[in-house]
């Protein structure tokens, strides 16, 4: 019997994927700044979240590891905590007291869930995740930049059944218009060579305020422009595009 998988979009990069009666959350993000905006409404507050059996963070960015939430919200500190040394070494002098480092193909197992840190790139030091359980394989891909070495996930760990990957192709403005997240046509080339049952696009709706969308950032907010390119290069794979809340099974 096929182990059920379920994943909700909270916001952003932040999602509840569930594996049997195992709960994973990624990517953290329950507030917002004058210049980080979530650009659309949270699904479930910090309160509201429930036990988890993992917490899995690709890097530190506020919008990605939104830890001072986490704590004020009375979330669980002991909750297994995987990430990159950037990121565990934030979440110690937070109070998190279960945390595990693991950097690019290196794994960590608790019980029956096995975390792989894969190659990311981005402004700061990132990895993106293989997340398996119950004979069940997920792809996170954080808001890392197309990174080659990711074609391999499947020749490492075989068939890959859901896939969440960053389209919104961020650009800093300040920065000469530095990419540093991967773009729509990008992530349906990766989703390609993943080939995962479902893929589901995340990270767009994200935006700076009037002002920072002006002079800080710029992004592709539409994710149809991910579905189409998807259509294009990999008919094959199914993809959807939720509302936060809305749970996807994957068969």
């Amino acid at each position: 019997m096929t182990t059920p998988l379920t994943v909700t979009r909270i916001a952003h990069a932040c999602q509840l994927i569930e594996i049997g009666e195992l709960r994973i959350l990624t990517d953290p993000w329950f507030t917002e700044t004058a210049t980080y905006h979530q650009g659309e409404p949270l699904a479930v507050d910090v309160a509201s979240l429930g036990q988890f059996d993992a917490l899995v963070i690709s890097h530190e960015h506020y919008d990605h590891c939104d830890l001072d939430a986490l704590v004020a919200g009375g979330f669980d500190l002991g909750t297994p905590l995987f990430g990159p040394g950037t990121v565990t070494t934030l979440a110690a002098s937070r109070g998190f007291t279960n945390v595990h480092t693991i950097e690019a193909w290196e794994s960590a197992t608790l019980g029956e869930l096995t975390v792989t840190a894969t190659p990311g790139q981005h402004g700061v030091h990132e990895v993106t995740f293989v997340i398996q359980a119950g004979g069940r394989t997920v792809f996170f891909g954080g808001d890392s930049l197309r990174v080659p070495e990711l074609d391999e996930i499947p020749g490492r760990f075989g068939k890959v059944d859901l896939a969440i990957l960053p389209i919104n192709g961020l650009c800093v403005r300040p920065a000469n218009m530095l990419q540093v997240v991967m773009d729509a046509e990008q992530a349906a080339a990766l989703t390609a060579a993943l080939d995962p049952t479902v893929a589901l696009p995340h990270h767009y709706a994200f935006h700076s305020g009037r002002l920072g969308d002006q002079i800080i950032t710029k992004c592709d907010q539409d994710p149809r422009h991910y579905t189409d390119a998807l259509a294009r290069l990999a008919p094959q794979v199914a993809s959807r595009i939720v509302l936060p809340g809305t749970p996807v099974m994957v068969l």
